[in-house]
């Protein structure tokens, strides 16, 4: 019984001890402003994204993400701006974010309002980098610097 429970144990700690992948998405409108979206939990502003869901890439999950809370559509994804994996970048719990530059268009229509409060596009002089949520400062001055980050 004492091996079956330490078997047990460490399947539970391979499935449930590893980080979660996630996507950041720095959208960037035709008049190179940038949106964000302001969270319900937290009450901060922050890049739209989220987690991968299962049998989805990438691609796919920054366009769905996006879609979901600013209502905008991905025309091209740009650069990788960075691969960010502290361990303490998300507050929620352990994740691994993949961050991209995305060239967007549309209006915004917050469809997910169970985690989204509002959404507006930022000059980027005027994005408030200091009161951001997660790591999405850093996120933003390696976007800015031109950097591709593995933080």
């Amino acid at each position: 019984m004492r091996q079956l429970w330490r078997y047990l144990h460490s399947a539970m700690g391979i499935i449930f001890r590893h980080p979660i992948t996630g996507t950041s998405v720095i959208p960037v409108m035709p008049d190179g402003t940038i949106v964000l979206i302001r969270r319900r939990d937290n009450g901060l502003w922050s890049l739209p994204g989220g987690i991968v869901n299962w049998g989805e890439n990438i691609s796919t999950s920054v366009q769905r993400e996006l879609e979901e809370e600013t209502g905008l559509v991905v025309k091209q994804v740009g650069r990788l701006v960075g691969i960010y994996s502290s361990p303490d970048r998300d507050p929620r719990f352990h994740s691994i974010c993949v961050a991209v530059e995305a060239h967007v268009s549309g209006n915004f229509q917050i469809h997910d309002t169970l985690e989204v409060l509002d959404v507006q596009a930022f000059d980027p002089g005027a994005i408030p980098l200091d009161t951001l949520s997660h790591d999405h400062q850093q996120q933003l001055q390696d976007y800015f610097a031109g950097l591709t980050a593995i933080a």
